[in-house]
This record gives structure tokens, C-alpha cells and sequence, in this order.
């Protein structure tokens, strides 16, 4: 193993009606929004025919910010598979073993990966002849009731002109923190959560396993625009469900080109492993919501499998984007002026005198201004709201990307002032403040507890409490085995008294 340590609301409603369809548009394949676990599930994350089928190679967002409590490092999450129900048992939710899932670094703003950071994982079944992800009550990532392992390898791939110029293995067989199967299985996972924080030699951080979903959105468009009267708003569809991360704290020198060019493009990709062995790249993203809702579905697959030196071949679907005309058509708000120049500057280019590299090439990136230290009260608005240390320079966990991208794709920066949002201010679980600063995955066992149990007890000793005679004391198992021992008597005497029923029914001439 490489050497790693462990450290242990009017205009406003009307917004919400507008921003759930922005987040929503790319979603022609993918069905009806849902309100909570359990139903059939659509998402702004599903946003291209081909990887809507795919969900392990769907990566769902990407977020990088200087670190808060580290100023001089930078920390990039980048999710996978939408959607996780947390009770979505016996099969949990994995990183595919035939994906590598990468992280890519532009730091001179050529469009070309200079960086290259690659997780790919492996699965280890201790027991193959049950179908439990765990056999018992875990207490750590090494517990032998921990059925269902996964770890990970990580490579830096140094870049130039996109020629390989040196391959090193960072870090190998890192734990990942496992799905949060309920309180009977996990009963403390937030340790889980903190034996999965690895420390590297480099003075970077790595993390990989599930959390709850960070992106925070009304995405119930497609129940007739909002319930056909606007009674269905301000509501996080994504509330309850869980996604698999990587995270990834790194001293910012490591990345940058120099003190004097601190601006670092950023954005991740999935590639799958075919039959023949080759790899080939499945899934893209760098901002958010530019697939959903700038491209249209001829070329949402195209984007998922090309690279930003190409993105000229889009240039297009920004200038001259669908969303503002469809707004207009049915609430006749007039839509910006075309071209969309204003939208190429903040989505291709990097907002001039912040997160714009010089001679930059323009291409879908999530860029971030290194050298710009972290506020002590972040605005969810980011840079629309004067906070330079936000959206759309980089992302942090906090900010509203529906609420921004939507005042911008409304001509925001071209004078035409709106407050339009979707209601959804917040994520509805708090953010960590210190790494990986994901809030913890939502439980499996998240519902209401049995009837007679309570929430401090363990599973067996609430069953026993359950079945436990009101005013009996004592922590013997003796009650359990009685009234179990009971039961059964009880059970036979019913099957007995069936049995006799049923003979006496077939002598009868009817």
C-alpha cells in the first residue's frame, strides 16, 4: 500500500413554476418527477438519454472551492448515481468495478487537462452464499459483519497536449465508507464516515462513499407545471436521497500553475470498460445544469463523450439558447437579445477579472479563482449577491446554482434585473466544516420505529422491550424467548386447528 495515514416567494412563485423547468429540461426520457424515496424516480442529474440507463457511470454534479478551514487548498466533490434510495437493499449502492472515474485539472486555460486524478475501485464479497451487505452490526470498515467491501486506487496523470508524461500511483486499496443501511446495521456510521477519511502523503485528503445528496431544487415540473395552479412549490425533490462521492482536498500549489495564474479549470468524467477492454467516456460535467437544459437531446450524448477542446461544435445551443424563447412563449417574459454573448462569458470563458484565464480557450468548465480566500458567511447567491468566493467561480456545497443560473439565463448581467428562484434556499441536511463537508447519507432504517420500541435501544433488546408484559423488568432475554416460545405455541395450535377445519370441509358433499 502506498504510504497513507488515517485521520481518524408573486414573482417569486412564478420563479419557482420557471426554475423547476430549467432544471428539469432534460428530462424528455426520464419520466415523472418524484416527491419522495420510494416512487419512480426522475432528476435534473439524469440529463442524457444514454446515461439515464446508467446510473453508476452517472457522475451528478461537480463542486471545488477553497477550502474554509484550509484557505491554502482547494477541494473538488464530484457525485455519482442519482437518486439513491437509502433502503435500496440487498443490493447497496457500489462504484463500478469497470469505470474509472476521473477528476480533470486545466490550469492555463488551454481547454486540455493538465491533471489528470483517476479513482477506480474494487469489490470484495467475504460471504457469497448470503444475501446480506452485511451479516451483523457494524462497528468499522474492517468488521467481519461488513459483507461487502469496496476500495480504491488513485493515479495522477500528468498531461501535455494530451500526451501522457507521467503516470504516479498516489494512493491504493483506500476503504470506501459503505451505504448506510439503517441503525440496526450501522449503528454509529459517522465513524464509519471518518475511518473512510484518508490523509496522503502529499498533504492532500481523499474520501470515497456515499452521502446525502448536496444539490437542493424543486424539480416537480412535470406534475402539470406545479400542480396546474402553482400549489406545488418549494419543495427539495432530491430530500432523502443519497449519492456516492469523491472528494478530494489537495494543496492548492499542487494544482495551479503558478502564484501567478491561479485560475484552474475543473470537471469530471466516467469511462467504461467494453467487452474488448477498452475504455471508452460515458458521462461529462463541469457546471451545472448546461447539459439539462442548454443542449438539446441531438447532442446531449455527444457532450457526455466529447472533450472541452471540442466544445466549439456547442457554441451554439449557448448564443443562442432554447430556455429564454420557451419562457417568453408561455409567460411572455421577453427573452434576452441574442447573441447570448453574456452566457458565453460566464459559462465558456470564466467572468472577466475573476475566474477568466488569459488566452483562454473557450470550453465548459467549472472554473475557480484559487487565489480568492473563503468568506466567513457565504452568500447562497455567490457572485450575483457580491460574493466573489462563490458560483460561478467554482461551486461550494451552499450555493444556489438553480436560483443564479436562472437570473443569469434571464439576462441577469445584461440588465435585466429578476429575482427569480425555485424557493429552495438550502439543503435540507447541514454541511460538515471541516473535510469531506458532506452532510452524512439519510439511513435506510430512516422511518418511524415499531410500535413499543425506542430509538436508544438496539434491535433485539426493542423487540424484547415490544414483546416484553407492561410492568416486567430486567434485562434477561428470558421475556423474548417466553413470549417467542409463546407465539409458536399459539402458531400450532392455529395450523392444528386449520387442518382439522379442512378435513372436515372435504367429507362434506359441498
Amino acid at each position: 500500500m502506498t504510504p497513507i495515514s488515517r485521520s481518524g416567494a408573486g414573482r417569486r412563485s412564478f420563479a419557482t413554476l420557471v426554475c423547476g423547468a430549467l432544471a428539469a429540461g432534460g428530462l424528455a426520457a426520464a419520466g415523472v418527477a418524484t416527491l419522495e424515496p420510494g416512487a419512480a424516480s426522475a432528476s435534473s442529474h439524469r440529463e442524457a438519454p444514454l446515461i439515464s440507463g446508467q446510473p453508476q457511470y452517472d457522475n451528478t454534479d461537480v463542486y471545488a472551492f477553497v477550502s474554509p478551514d484550509h484557505p491554502d487548498s482547494t477541494t473538488i466533490i464530484a457525485n455519482w448515481i442519482p437518486f439513491e434510495d437509502p433502503a435500496g437493499g440487498p443490493n447497496f449502492f457500489t462504484f463500478a468495478d469497470d469505470a474509472q472515474y476521473d477528476l480533470h485539472i486545466d490550469n492555463n486555460g488551454d481547454a486540455q487537462g493538465d491533471l489528470l486524478i483517476r479513482y477506480t475501485f474494487k469489490t470484495h464479497t467475504k460471504n457469497k452464499k448470503t444475501f446480506l451487505y452485511n451479516t451483523g452490526a457494524v462497528t468499522s470498515l474492517n468488521d467481519p459483519d461488513l459483507n461487502i467491501t469496496q476500495t480504491y486506487d488513485i493515479d495522477l496523470v500528468k498531461l501535455h497536449d494530451q500526451k501522457v508524461m507521467s503516470s504516479t500511483k498516489i494512493a491504493d486499496d483506500v476503504p470506501v465508507a459503505p451505504s448506510n443501511v439503517g441503525k440496526a446495521s450501522m449503528p454509529d456510521y459517522n465513524t464509519l464516515r471518518k475511518q473512510a477519511i484518508y490523509k496522503l502523503s502529499s498533504g492532500a485528503q481523499t474520501f470515497a462513499g456515499q452521502a446525502d445528496d448536496p444539490f437542493f431544487l424543486d424539480l416537480r415540473v412535470f406534475d402539470l407545471l406545479y400542480g396546474g395552479n402553482l400549489s406545488e412549490v418549494g419543495r427539495d425533490t432530491l430530500k432523502g436521497y443519497n449519492v456516492n462521492s469523491i472528494a478530494l482536498q489537495v494543496p492548492t500549489k499542487m494544482i495551479t500553475e503558478s502564484s501567478h495564474q491561479p485560475v484552474v479549470g475543473i470537471w469530471s468524467t466516467t469511462q467504461r470498460r467494453n467487452a474488448q477492454g477498452y475504455y471508452s467516456q460515458v458521462s461529462r460535467l463541469g457546471n451545472p445544469l448546461v447539459n439539462e437544459v442548454v443542449n438539446p437531446i441531438g447532442d446531449k450524448d455527444k457532450f457526455n463523450a466529447s472533450a472541452p477542446w471540442d466544445d466549439a461544435q456547442f457554441l451554439k445551443n449557448v448564443t443562442n439558447p432554447e430556455l429564454p424563447k420557451l419562457i417568453e412563449g408561455i409567460y411572455k417574459i421577453k427573452a434576452p437579445a441574442e447573441p447570448r454573448n453574456d452566457l458565453v462569458d460566464v459559462f465558456l470563458k470564466g467572468v472577466k477579472g475573476l475566474n477568466q484565464p488569459p488566452n483562454g480557450r473557450p470550453s465548459e468548465e467549472l472554473r475557480l479563482n484559487t487565489s480568492i480566500k473563503p468568506t466567513a458567511s457565504p452568500k447562497r447567491l455567490g457572485v450575483l449577491d457580491g460574493d466573489n468566493a462563490g458560483f460561478p467561480n467554482g461551486r461550494r456545497l451552499t450555493d444556489d446554482v438553480i436560483d443564479a443560473s436562472l437570473q443569469v439565463v434571464e439576462g441577469e448581467l445584461v440588465g435585466s434585473k429578476n429575482d427569480l428562484g425555485d424557493a429552495v434556499d438550502k439543503n435540507d441536511k447541514k454541511f460538515g466544516h471541516s473535510f469531506p463537508y458532506l452532510a452524512n447519507p439519510t439511513a435506510g432504517s430512516r422511518g418511524k420505529l415499531a410500535k413499543g420500541t425506542s430509538g436508544g435501544n438496539d434491535v433485539r433488546n426493542q423487540l424484547g422491550d415490544a414483546l416484553q408484559p407492561a410492568g416486567v423488568s430486567g434485562s434477561s432475554d428470558t421475556p423474548l424467548i417466553a413470549a417467542s416460545a409463546g407465539a409458536g405455541a399459539i402458531g400450532v395450535l392455529l395450523i392444528g386447528g386449520a387442518l382439522m377445519w379442512w378435513r372436515r370441509m372435504r367429507g362434506r358433499a359441498y
